[in-house]
């Protein structure tokens, strides 16, 4: 019977797939016709991360359209007010949500951010979406389902993948860039890397899709930030741990995120 159930499942999250990644073409419209404007207004939260308009009216999209679709399902997202833990500890399933991941970027006019939708369950990602607005280009998957790139009108599926000319290509943060730090405990100890710096959680999707190795991160992070990216990596095929080799863990009492490493192989 618990074949049956998990096909069942899986056939669901299918379905559900692009109604998700419809809802996130919305939430990237939103942030372009934004994205427009001169002199975007800019507010700071009090960890002093900017917080636009775009971030809002993209919020504002994604939190009515998925309560429309799954009512049942709570949605948590960075712009929604502050859900107490007592709260949330017992959803099993809900929407982990950054309508606009790489504010820097977007402010910076690089096309760099994201929109990210994940659907967590029993805190794993089983269904993730990752849009690009900027450059029209769409990361998504679901447990069951592989994960897929649309770009340009072209869909295809992506797998994690190894250089041809075997140098451990590491993404790091455009925002963020720390490529001083010992990288050997996330590159097997192979000091021939070659960089990709990249913004937003684009940095996940290299490696989803055989562009990059290995994306390490000691900063910090919440959880917002790494869950849709995340199932769209192990979907590929690839890991994303905590530096010990952990699972992540989400819907923490704090949101916080732990240093990770996402792999195209496992060490």
């Amino acid at each position: 019977m618990s074949g049956t159930s998990d096909a069942g499942e899986e056939k669901g999250l299918r379905e559900l797939l692009p109604r998700v990644v419809e809802i996130a073409r919305q939430a990237g419209g939103k942030i372009m016709r934004l994205y427009a404007e001169v002199n975007p207004a800019v507010e700071y939260k009090r960890d002093n991360s900017p917080l636009t308009q775009a971030d809002l009216a993209s919020h504002r999209v994604i939190d009515e359209e998925l309560t429309r679709i799954a009512p049942e399902w709570p949605v948590l997202s960075e712009e929604s007010k502050e859900i107490p833990f007592d709260q949330r500890r017992g959803w099993q399933r809900f929407w982990l949500v950054d309508p606009l991941d790489g504010t820097k970027e977007f402010l910076k006019r690089n096309g760099e951010f994201t929109v990210n939708i994940a659907l967590m369950e029993e805190g794993r990602p089983i269904l993730g979406v990752v849009y690009a607005p900027a450059m029209d280009r769409m990361y998504y998957a679901a447990r069951g389902a592989g994960a897929w790139k649309a770009e340009g009108g072209a869909v295809a599926a992506i797998r994690i993948g190894r250089a041809e000319h075997g140098r451990i290509r590491v993404v790091t943060s455009r925002s963020h860039a720390s490529r001083e730090d010992n990288l050997s405990p996330y590159t097997g100890g192979d000091a021939a890397c070659d960089f990709v710096t990249m913004g937003s959680s684009l940095k996940f999707c290299l490696v989803a899709e055989g562009a990059a190795d290995v994306y390490p991160r000691t900063g910090p992070t919440m959880e917002w930030d790494t869950a849709a990216a995340q199932c769209v990596v192990e979907q590929a095929g690839g890991t994303v741990t905590d530096l010990e080799g952990n699972p992540m863990s989400y819907n923490k009492a704090v949101l916080l995120n732990p240093g990770f490493v996402a792999r195209g192989e496992a060490k």
